[in-house]
């Protein structure tokens, strides 16, 4: 068999090592940074559209980073968060908008429209 056939089957391997040490990072911090991390990760999941592995795993870690500061400094959540937590947490999504699905499926329309005018 050809090598890389089991990450073309199952994904990247380094993708799910990334995943299990984000999980243990997450169990590490104290209850309420870990009911907020949580809650922000699923939110971000849900509407992030995030279809590339390595962008997901980069922006969990980015939010593990930030979550775990806080901690350590004893920063309240809200002060993290602010008063609107949607709003936070759509703001930072925009960092990772590259790997969002419907970005792709945007250029892909772009492109066949500029195919179907004779442009492209």
């Amino acid at each position: 068999m050809p090598p890389g056939w089991m990450e073309r089957v199952t994904g990247s391997l380094e993708d799910k090592r990334r995943w299990r040490r984000y999980k243990a990072r997450k169990a590490q911090l104290p209850a309420q940074y870990r009911i907020a991390i949580e809650g922000i990760e699923r939110y971000l999941t849900y509407a992030g559209g995030i279809g590339r592995g390595d962008v997901l795993m980069q922006m969990l870690e980015d939010l593990a980073d930030l979550i775990e500061r806080a901690a350590v400094d004893g920063t309240p959540i809200r002060d993290v968060v602010g008063e609107d937590p949607v709003e936070f947490a759509d703001t930072f999504l925009e960092n990772y908008a590259d790997g969002q699905w419907i970005n792709r499926e945007r250029k892909r329309l772009s492109d066949a429209i500029a195919r179907a005018d004779g442009e492209a």
